[in-house]
């Protein structure tokens, strides 16, 4: 339930302005989260920011002027008519303070991994599932990064062809493990010791992100299985996938194989991806033309490219897609949800 709405005229139409609240706000993400607010034209009347008990106090310089950061508490949504939160602060915190604001009629939209399987809490990805945003109960769960940008491209082909079964190979950049991991290359190019990773990452790959199960698979690879599932609302494609740190500062790299159920024609095929909401083909191989993570990096679409099919089976294709992990895999989608979330309330 929304509450706390002022109005203002817009064209001779009322239009509803909002107040937002964002958790986590001196974080990675929640400072891309200002970044992006600042970029986009939301109907937003008060911005609230709050962090841990650490950086309350502090002034961030937002929307013009500053704002003061508060200390996230267990009351600290009271009295303040706060509309829809923003959280990134970890899947602890999401735990327990997700709760708390909706039930004060806020809509929560957590980045964190804590609510994204949960039955009653939808996992969106506005290009690919938003109308899903209208079942939620207070809460809305924003996907794993790796997840996000793989599931924008796989939407329009199983619209097409159903996907039978998908192996996800990926190449993630260090800011997916957060400013620790971001300071972990540059302390290595430095030839210091790393302080997040188990191993050096500077001129190494980690096939290790997350933290290990019984089964052999990191709970990184199994978010991406499970996710892929609840977001196409199709339990029976067979999902398999390695998940790799790489040393690369920032955006996701992820080749992507894909065996469909019925044939399909290679001009249908890329067509289809060239006229999906969020995706940008770059696809000349002859010019060495393919996507590259330093090229995307501040961008908010899925780049595709090396395009091909899959000989080894009778209906496959081999797909490589990149994407800035902090805005598309996180900030931005989150904010994309929020958008949308608006658009049905405005409609």
């Amino acid at each position: 339930m929304i509450i706390g709405i002022e109005k203002s005229l817009l064209g001779g139409k009322t239009m509803k302005k909002y107040n937002l609240a964002i958790v986590g706000a001196t974080g990675m993400v929640g400072r891309k989260f200002l970044e992006i607010l600042e970029e986009r034209d939301l109907p937003i009347d008060k911005y609230y920011l709050f962090a841990s008990a650490r950086s309350a106090g502090k002034k961030i310089k937002f929307m013009g002027k500053d704002h003061v950061i508060e200390e996230l508490t267990e009351t600290c949504f009271d009295d303040k008519d706060i509309d829809i939160a923003l959280f990134s602060a970890g899947g602890s915190v999401s735990e327990v303070y997700a709760p708390i604001a909706a039930k004060k009629g806020i809509v929560v939209i957590d980045n964190s991994s804590a609510w994204r399987m949960h039955e009653d809490v939808p996992l969106v990805i506005p290009e690919v599932n938003p109308e899903d945003i209208l079942k939620h109960k207070g809460i809305i769960a924003n996907p794993n990064c790796s997840t996000i940008q793989a599931v924008v491209v796989l939407k329009p082909l199983h619209d097409l062809y159903k996907i039978k079964r998908v192996i996800y190979s990926t190449y993630q950049a260090v800011s997916g493990a957060g400013i620790d991991g971001y300071n972990d290359l540059k302390r290595g190019i430095d030839g210091k010791e790393p302080k997040k990773f188990s191993h050096p990452i500077f001129s190494n790959c980690i096939p290790h992100i997350d933290s290990f199960l019984d089964n052999g698979y990191t709970k990184e690879e199994v978010k991406m299985i499970e996710e892929t599932r609840k977001i196409l609302h199709d339990e029976d494609i067979k999902v398999t996938a390695t998940t790799v740190r790489v040393p690369v500062f920032n955006s996701h790299s992820e080749s992507i194989n894909i065996e469909f159920e019925k044939d399909f024609n290679m001009d249908e095929l890329r067509a289809a991806l060239s006229k999906a909401p969020g995706i940008i083909v770059q696809d000349e191989p002859d010019n060495e033309v393919y996507p590259l993570p330093s090229n995307v990096d501040g961008k908010d679409q899925v780049y595709v490219g090396r395009i091909r099919r899959d000989y080894s089976i009778k209906s496959g294709v081999n797909l490589w897609v990149v994407a800035d992990n902090i805005r598309k895999g996180a900030a931005t989608n989150t904010i994309q949800i929020a958008e949308k979330l608006i658009d049905y309330l405005e409609n």
